[in-house]
């Protein structure tokens, strides 16, 4: 790197600093006869005790004994200023030593340098007076890299002591602190680079004071590269508490938690005592890590010595310890008793709240900031605050929380921008989350994972691939590292297991298993997850069995993945075995039910929803009662179902067992209790039009045509559509969407010849069109030109026309597959010799010689 340094000439000084005096301030009478070196050793002496006060009132009271200052008197008076933060002072002093003519003078002109880069001026008014120094010696040249460190402009720091080197003056351990700061405030391979060079220089010097050392464990620390600060860290004996600090602390920002615990232990051992920093360093392992038992000797401490709950950086660790190991009330209380409550504070407990689902606490909390506190949020305070408003029901109006923000004038930050994206595509208003995206100044991981996952809750899942392509690429064009992480992964598998995109998914297993992200917990489940929903139970397995950690999340998702393939007793023997790893959960007996329903299971299922609280502690809920009536009704035991409804405790949510019932009576066609199904869901959901299309699916059946047609009056009465009906197939890296009697797709004259050629030779076989899934009353015929145009065939044709002889065809399906296709899809994969795997919106079919894996149980 070799910029050239802007240090300026300097031009004569403006007469507005040429003042006579400083400021005025309220003194006794000066001692006319005390001799000058008496004033002198009066207030270097104040200046040496840091009593800023006494010192300039010192320096006024001596000029006006009429003893003026000296080279002595300025650094002094100079250092008062400093200590002060008075520019305006600091400035006055600086003109009555230049009218002196002091200022070409090194240690006043050094001192003159230190003042303007402590009191925040401008960085061209240090370049100025450096200028100005005839003879710069080793202190101006630290005074002037100490500056532009201060200023943040690292090159020119290092440009700096590049020159300083120029000019044959040797750096002091002063200066390799700051130069050690400045090569880890740059890009990291730079950083590196130059970073290496200094340390290669410290030892050639034999440079090895242990505030040094401690700076260049601090750059490796920054710049990633822990374990060559550790190994500083080990090679020098006189550590000092700094050092315990920045290794502890590296240790911890890195996410290498029992490192840092150890490093801790090691620093109790060598007798240091924790400070503020330490205690602040050592609660995010324990928080990590939720370590509570640790975590409360720690705090246990805090209380017992004085002065660490006034540390802000002390009471916001514990906050977050206590919040991240699920003991939110504990972590308020600490909140409440903290004798300093800064901002960090109150945003450490707004995370926690959030963290937790305490949406409605956290809202409560941000009022009070707001009114009581005196404190203005800042960006992260709005972080963590923005998605409890949009997960907090009684936050109904949460849109304008972005005018809020916008008169904060945070609008354009972008921790602001990355929660505001998340806040619209959780009410559906993904346009404007890409607004937000595509007006962003800088991107980050953070901004494509947020629009990523705003596309997946939406349902935009080919938006979502779309995007992870963009942010592969953006990776090769800027500077920021856009390399999809953990969190990419488990956001965007979901995306490709709702398409069937499975060559998409083996892509990023691959991805997954290459960069070392496949062994994570959250990534492996969401693998099982996606392989099982892309008709790959044997994959979906095998990735569940490789795992080295599997949680409750993990479990579920392969108890699942069994049932939606209609291996219910797998299902059940994973259940049981599930029970040695982890504890089943809520969403652990909605998956095991699904299993049963599926296969047939219904006494099973009946008995573990018998026994799921007393042996499990699990509180049957809404969704439980639901999937029970599933079960039963699916097996035509509809007045049983019916009667469990009936059972249900007060005040349990309803509409999933009236919409299980009702879908059991599309199924078996059962009028009666159709209508009464039907009748309690128009209560509940007026205005939902699957309850209206299934009623009306249940008079077609049953040749109530007159009461179908006034189902379907009344839903165009309140303006409900019905949702069509849709499948697709990936082929070559493309989702391939059709719809009934789609004739949009290029190949869509292909594929109806195709299917009608097809349609002769299942007849042929003896295939008979079941015509009753025809909800239109219309001649036979025409039913069966309806039936050809269904989309999930139209998606078969498709796949059987473009793929290799012999392959799998996958599809997947919006709605429940119709008898007659399903019937159909039999002699199809018979006539073509090909497996079909077809997943509707229950479960998977996978069809193969003229049979299907549910065994005709859907």
């Amino acid at each position: 790197m070799h910029c050239s340094l802007p240090i300026p000439s300097s031009p004569s000084l403006p007469n507005s600093i040429q003042t006579q005096n400083p400021p005025l301030i309220p003194t006794a009478p000066p001692d006319l006869t005390r001799s000058k070196h008496s004033w002198i050793e009066s207030l270097r002496s104040h200046a040496r005790s840091n009593s800023p006060n006494q010192a300039l009132t010192t320096f006024i009271q001596m000029q006006a004994a009429g003893i003026p200052p000296d080279n002595y008197a300025f650094p002094a008076a100079l250092k008062a200023a400093t200590a002060l933060q008075d520019l305006r002072l600091g400035k006055q002093i600086h003109a009555s030593l230049v009218k002196l003519g002091y200022d070409s003078h090194a240690t006043v002109s050094n001192t003159v340098l230190h003042m303007y880069a402590k009191c925040g001026s401008e960085v061209e008014q240090v370049f100025k007076v450096f200028d100005r120094i005839p003879q710069r010696d080793q202190v101006s040249w630290n005074s002037l890299i100490n500056a532009l460190c201060k200023y943040e402009e690292w090159e020119l720091a290092l440009e700096a002591f590049r020159l300083m080197g120029l000019e044959k003056i040797e750096p002091s351990s002063f200066t390799l602190v700051s130069v050690a700061l400045a090569c880890s405030n740059l890009k990291r391979g730079d950083g590196l680079r130059l970073g290496k060079q200094l340390h290669g220089y410290s030892l050639r010097v034999d440079e090895r004071k242990t505030f040094t050392d401690n700076s260049l464990m601090a750059m490796y620390a920054k710049l990633g590269r822990v374990d060559d600060a550790r190994i500083i860290f080990e090679c020098f004996a006189h550590r000092d508490m700094v050092s315990w600090n920045t290794i502890i602390s590296a240790f911890s920002q890195s996410d290498r938690f029992y490192e840092g615990l150890e490093c801790f232990r090691g620093m109790n051992d060598e007798g240091f005592k924790p400070d503020g920093v330490t205690i602040s360093s050592v609660l995010p392992a324990c928080s990590h890590l939720e370590l509570l038992d640790l975590g409360k000797e720690i705090h246990t401490f805090v209380v017992r010595n004085d002065g660490f709950m006034r540390n802000s950086f002390v009471t916001s660790a514990l906050v977050d310890m206590y919040c991240n190991c699920k003991q939110v009330v504990s972590g308020r209380r600490v909140f409440e008793s903290a004798l300093d409550r800064k901002l960090g504070t109150w945003n450490a407990m707004f995370a926690g709240y959030a963290q937790n689902g305490f949406y409605l606490e956290a809202v409560r909390l941000f009022m009070k900031l707001m009114v009581m506190s005196g404190l203005f949020p800042n960006p992260t305070t709005m972080a963590s605050v923005l998605p409890a408003c949009v997960h907090c029901d009684a936050f109904v109006d949460k849109e304008v929380m972005h005018g809020y923000v916008l008169k904060l004038g945070l609008g354009s930050d972008r921790y602001v921008q990355n929660a505001l994206m998340d806040l619209y595509s959780r009410v559906g208003k993904v346009d404007v989350s890409e607004y937000i995206f595509h007006s962003m100044e800088s991107k980050d991981i953070v901004s494509y994972n947020t629009m990523i996952t705003g596309y997946v809750v939406c349902g935009y899942h080919e938006d979502a691939l779309i995007l992870l392509h963009e942010m592969q690429t953006a990776e090769k064009n800027v500077e920021v590292s856009f390399r999809p992480n953990s969190v990419t992964l488990m956001t965007i598998l979901p995306g490709c297991a709702a398409l069937a995109a499975l060559a998409k998914g083996k892509e990023i297993h691959a991805y997954a298993f290459r960069n070392g992200l496949e062994s994570d917990v959250a990534v492996g489940s969401a693998l099982v997850d996606m392989y099982a929903k892309c008709g790959c139970l044997v994959m979906a397995r095998r990735v569940f069995e490789s795992m080295p950690n599997r949680n409750v999340i993990t479990w579920n998702a392969m108890i699942l993945a069994c049932g939606m393939h209609g291996e219910g007793d797998r299902a059940l023997a994973l259940f049981r075995k599930m029970a040695d790893e982890v504890e089943p959960n809520e969403v652990t007996f909605i998956a095991v039910f699904a299993a049963c329903s599926h296969s047939g299971l219904v006494d099973e299922g009946k008995r573990l929803f018998q026994t799921m609280k007393v042996e499990h502690g699990v509180e049957p809920i809404a969704d439980h009662y639901a999937c029970v009536v599933d079960l039963l009704g699916r097996a035509g035991r509809l007045d049983e179902a019916h009667d469990i409804i009936n059972s249900m405790p007060v005040g349990l949510d309803k509409v999933g067992v009236w919409s299980s019932l009702l879908g059991a009576c599309r199924i078996h066609q059962n009028v009666e209790l159709g209508e009464i199904s039907a009748s309690n869901l128009f209560k509940l959901e007026a205005n939902v039009a699957s309850h209206y299309v299934l009623l009306s699916n249940i008079y077609s059946s049953a040749g109530l045509w007159e009461k179908a047609n006034e189902v379907r009056r009344n839903m165009k009465s309140r303006r409900l559509k019905k949702e069509p009906g849709c499948s697709w197939i990936e082929y070559s890296g493309e989702v391939h969407k059709f719809v009934a009697g789609d004739t949009r797709h290029p190949q869509s004259e292909q594929l109806y010849a195709y299917l009608n050629d097809l349609f002769d030779r299942m007849k042929r076989d003896g295939y008979v069109p079941d015509t009753s899934c025809v909800l239109h009353n219309v001649d036979e015929e025409e039913k069966e030109s309806l039936l050809c145009g269904h989309s999930e065939r139209l998606a078969i044709a498709f796949g059987l026309l473009n793929t290799p002889r012999g392959s799998t065809i996958r599809v997947s399906k919006n709605l429940r597959v119709c008898n007659d296709c399903h019937s159909a899809t039999k002699f199809i994969s018979k006539i073509v010799d090909r497996e079909i795997v077809v997943r509707d919106v229950r479960r998977f079919h996978h069809f193969k010689d003229g049979a299907c894996s549910c065994g005709d149980y859907w």
